[in-house]
């Protein structure tokens, strides 16, 4: 078998079942597996699943055993040569999986690849490549100095080298992630992605950055301005300095004095909510329970257009396009501000998007 798609999943049922449609499109001609790991969701994950996706390997974890330890248990049942890790708030692009099998089998000690992830909104995530976050570069990146902890040397389109990984899309060999000892458990949530690449990196692998192909990632990284995610972000930095950087672990108190800083000096941002005046929808059929669900009655669609107006949502149904020509779109569309975006998957009576890289976005059913 020639690739392992291993996704996590605690309590995102809608996402997760747009995610299963854009893999399964994307391995359609790949002699691969997808394998979804359920953290004890409260929602019906697990029986839509059962439902839907009947050949899909699922495992249905007791309880939340934390991002680690619930993919190290998934990939262990694993058969491809090439694993895939991926968050189930993504969609990925139809030809991402064969671009990456292409593009590795042409590289020597290939460690981890990551590709273009961009927001509901279209907008790149810096997060898809990262330097290593010594000390110093977190302290910098946690005021607000970020140059020195994102890759922002390489294009978003661009293939290059970068150390850092994210853990939303990690590419791999199967027999490297095992080398390495997969995740390590001591990380419950955040820090998981870095410490793994840097494992990799440290063996004499050389990690890549693909921005030749894009994923779609509804929840971004989250700001140090959530308390919650900035004690994990802390958390997870001193268990990374601890392994790796043992001579500097008094740093560790100058990126919680960064924290802190940042929290008292950049006042929390609120998402605006957009006023939407125009609807596009892009797809040959649109159902009448969704039409009397949307905030104005839509201008129906069959071809891209780039005469959206500002203050618009979009409707993409991926039965017309493509992942990669929607992609393409939000991407060209996202330099507007104030324009929306929604998807509709085949079969399926929802709707779902995100306004805010710093929020999963919403689902409205009909």
């Amino acid at each position: 078998m020639k690739l392992s798609v291993v996704i996590l999943n605690y309590n995102v049922r809608y996402f997760l079942e747009v995610c299963l449609r854009s893999v399964e499109t994307a391995i359609a001609n790949i002699d691969a597996e997808i394998i979804v790991i359920d953290n004890h969701s409260s929602d019906d994950s697990c029986a839509m699943v059962k439902q839907l996706f009947p050949s899909v390997h699922l495992i249905e974890n007791k309880e939340n055993s934390g991002f680690s330890k619930g993919n190290n248990k998934a990939v262990a049942q694993a058969k491809g040569e090439y694993l895939c890790i991926l968050n189930p708030d993504t969609i990925v692009s139809e030809d991402s999986f064969v671009k990456l099998l292409d593009f590795s089998a042409e590289q020597e000690n290939i460690g981890i690849v990551g590709c273009q992830l961009i927001d509901g909104r279209g907008q790149f995530l810096p997060e898809s490549k990262r330097h290593i976050p010594t000390p110093k570069v977190a302290f910098q990146k946690v005021i607000g100095c970020t140059d020195a902890y994102y890759a922002n040397h390489l294009q978003t389109d661009a293939v290059g080298p970068v150390a850092i990984l994210v853990g939303a899309f990690m590419w791999m060999k199967r027999a490297v992630y095992q080398e390495v000892g997969g995740f390590d458990e001591a990380y419950f949530m955040y820090g998981e992605d870095i410490d793994l690449s840097y494992k990799v990196k440290n063996a004499g692998y050389h990690n890549f950055y693909y921005g030749a192909t894009s994923v779609i990632h509804f929840k971004g990284e989250s700001t140090l301005k959530d308390a919650q995610y900035a004690k994990r972000f802390y958390g997870a930095m001193q268990i990374f300095y601890k392994k790796h950087f043992k001579k500097h672990v008094f740093m560790s108190a100058m990126v919680w004095l960064g924290i802190k800083m940042a929290q008292l000096m950049r006042p929390q941002s609120k998402t605006a909510s957009i006023p939407v005046r125009h609807v596009y929808a892009y797809t040959q059929h649109l159902d009448p329970a969704l039409i009397e669900q949307l905030p104005q009655s839509p201008h129906v669609l069959e071809q891209l257009t780039s005469q959206v107006k500002n203050e618009s949502m979009v409707v993409y149904d991926f039965k017309l396009l493509k992942p990669s020509a929607v992609m393409a779109d939000m991407k060209r569309n996202a330099k507007q501000d104030t324009i929306v975006f929604r998807f509709l998957s085949k079969n399926c009576k929802f709707i779902l998007g995100s306004d805010s890289a710093s929020s999963r976005g919403e689902v409205l059913r009909f």
